[in-house]
């Protein structure tokens, strides 16, 4: 299996430190508001990433935290009157409700950075000792950027690039304009925590360090997350737990691309913002995870109304050529992998996850399967799709969704059509057949009878 290194920018092959146990740590939400649909595609990739590392025969240890403390949350729980605890309790339910319905499946383990203070200080207290931090006259904690040299490798910026204007506001309280800071001083009614410097509570970047080496280890195998990630927040992990541990910290990096909307980056300011709920009222959860597999999970991904239907549409046909086998089985284990069709899945899913490859191969047995009318390989695909999250709905159920009409008034009308029919009173037929059409309901019949979808 080969996988892209944003490290050092080039597919490797994989070798973990523990043969088939993998560990791998994504970096999660910030839990303030609904999720948007960036949040989504990062959710929906590294499931897919995980659960290719399981068919493949690993062992997976997946670790995804929540960001519960930060600037974010004291000011929005501050705007509604309540405690932060409140407050990231109901989005953090929000989330796994969104992330459920898209078919994301639970993290291993899901650490909250306020569980994890006294291992962030003790980090924090060693970067100190090791001359790689220093507390200001505010009480901040700031980490010396320049003392670290590796400082850039993950993002290929250079210090004498970086300008304070592009990270952070000038700060006289730091050396160094491109020091960040480990821990803040508490300011007044601002939520805080006792430590050997004072009340205070801890940066951004410090919490992902000590709660993926508290769980997996000061070295472990996968660190993922969003391409905006990479730098600052993941850079400066690296400098803060590799200064702390003399190791390196992950060994592979991977990170996925950027989404935009209608060809323009998403943003509330451009009236583009969707949250993932809002999406997911409008279409089928599938649908959503569908669209976002089509694309190299490292491409940039547009977002639009005609991307879905779209994907919609493609997806229905695969749903449409399933209906008719009543005795599909899920069970992955018996993948015939020396199948040509599975090969080449196989062949596309390990060369970086290429499911844009592999989708297309899925296709190309959609169309064996449509010519051949064999059940087999139609069970082929469907336990092919299903490890990556696709094709995991009752065919009927999926063609059937997405309305609000009673399915025992559209049946009750077919049979009303089907009497009419036997009654030769067609001009009945064509106005019931019609009126479904108008509630976007199409029937098509068949020698075995008349069926539905929503469409």
């Amino acid at each position: 299996m080969q996988i892209f290194n944003t490290l050092n920018k080039i597919k490797e092959p994989l070798v973990t430190i523990q043969a088939n146990k993998l560990k791998m740590y994504v970096c999660g939400q910030t839990v303030y508001d609904y999720c948007h649909l960036g949040h989504a595609r990062k959710a929906v990739v590294f499931d897919m990433i995980r659960r290719w590392f399981i068919a493949s025969g690993y062992e997976v240890t997946f670790v995804e935290n929540i960001t519960d403390i930060d600037d974010k949350i004291i000011t929005r729980a501050s705007e509604n009157n309540e405690t932060i605890y409140q407050l990231t309790e109901r989005f953090t339910k929000y989330m796994h409700e969104d992330f459920d319905r898209l078919g994301v499946m639970r993290p291993d383990i899901q650490p909250r950075a306020t569980d994890y203070i006294p291992q962030m200080l003790n980090i924090v207290q060693g970067l100190i000792d090791k001359g790689f931090a220093y507390q200001a006259l505010n009480g901040d904690v700031y980490y010396r950027v320049r003392k670290f040299d590796g400082y850039g490798k993950l993002s290929g910026k250079h210090l004498d690039d970086l300008c304070a204007g592009e990270r952070v506001d000038v700060d006289e309280n730091k050396e160094d304009p491109l020091d960040f800071v480990l821990w803040k001083s508490a300011k007044a009614d601002e939520p805080h925590w006792d430590s050997q410097f004072g009340k205070g509570r801890p940066g951004w970047h410090i919490e992902c360090s000590a709660m993926s080496e508290d769980i997996l280890g000061k070295h472990f195998d996968i660190h993922g997350g969003g391409q905006d990630l990479q730098f600052p927040h993941h850079e400066n992990e690296i400098a803060q737990s590799e200064a702390h541990n003399g190791c390196t910290f992950a060994k592979y990096w991977m990170h996925n691309g950027f989404l935009n909307i209608n060809d323009e980056k998403m943003s509330k300011s451009l009236g583009n913002f969707f949250t993932l709920r809002d999406v997911l009222d409008e279409y089928q959860a599938e649908v959503v995870r569908f669209f976002m597999l089509r694309s190299h999970y490292r491409s940039p991904l547009n977002f639009s109304h005609d991307n879905l239907v779209d994907a919609k549409n493609t997806l229905t046909k695969m749903y449409q050529s399933l209906r008719v086998y009543n005795n599909l089985q899920l069970d992955k284990a018996k993948i015939d992998w020396s199948n040509e069709f599975a090969y080449k899945f196989k062949s596309a899913m390990d060369d970086d996850f290429n499911t844009s490859l592999a989708i297309s191969v899925l296709f190309e047995l959609l169309s064996e399967i449509n010519r051949a009318k064999n059940e087999e390989l139609a069970n082929l695909l469907f336990n092919l799709a299903n490890l990556i999250g696709i094709l995991t709905s009752n065919p009927e159920d999926f063609l059937q969704s997405g309305s609000n009409v009673d399915a025992n008034y559209v049946n009750q009308m077919i049979e009303k059509r089907k009497q009419a029919r036997l009654d030769k009173n067609f001009a009945l037929s064509d106005e019931i057949r019609d009126k479904l059409l108008s509630e976007g309901i199409l029937l098509e019949d068949s020698k075995d009878g008349t069926i539905w979808r929503k469409i």
